[in-house]
């Protein structure tokens, strides 16, 4: 049976803890290990930051949208902007790339989401904004 939430949540970044406390919570029935919640967290941070910081170039009036499903051990989640999109998504997840250096950005937040999980799809276009979606097959008990 497929489990799902979805949350609509303002673009602020104070919000980041709890869009990622929510999404660990949600994955709990799959029992992940300590180490694999901590990746989960991870990128689901990473990609609310980026656009909260990318997208909406910190415009708290906007919004971001986070799914996530869980079905059959696979987790998948989603976290979409209207932002300002992404020109080349290509360059954009090479690792240390970033749009905003004065901000010390370590341009490490697409590297880190695919690294953490086994499959990671961006899809984006300019001035329409961005969807990241990410996904892992979780094994009770082992790393997710």
């Amino acid at each position: 049976m497929k489990n799902e939430l979805k949350m609509t949540i303002s673009a602020d970044i104070a919000n980041d803890a709890f869009v990622r406390s929510s999404v660990a919570a949600f994955c709990l029935p799959l029992e992940p290990s300590i180490d694999g919640l901590e990746d989960i967290k991870t990128v689901v941070s990473e990609a609310f930051t980026n656009s909260v910081i990318h997208g909406y170039d910190g415009d708290k009036s906007k919004f971001v949208e986070v799914r996530v499903s869980l079905e059959d051990g696979k987790l998948e989640i989603i976290v979409k902007d209207d932002g300002c999109g992404i020109a080349d998504v290509e360059k954009a997840i090479q690792p240390f790339f970033t749009t905003k250096p004065e901000q010390e950005r370590s341009g490490m937040g697409f590297t880190l989401m695919g690294t953490f999980m086994d499959d990671m799809q961006v899809t984006s276009a300019v001035g329409k904004g961005t969807s990241v979606v990410m996904t892992k097959k979780i094994s009770e008990g082992k790393d997710a």
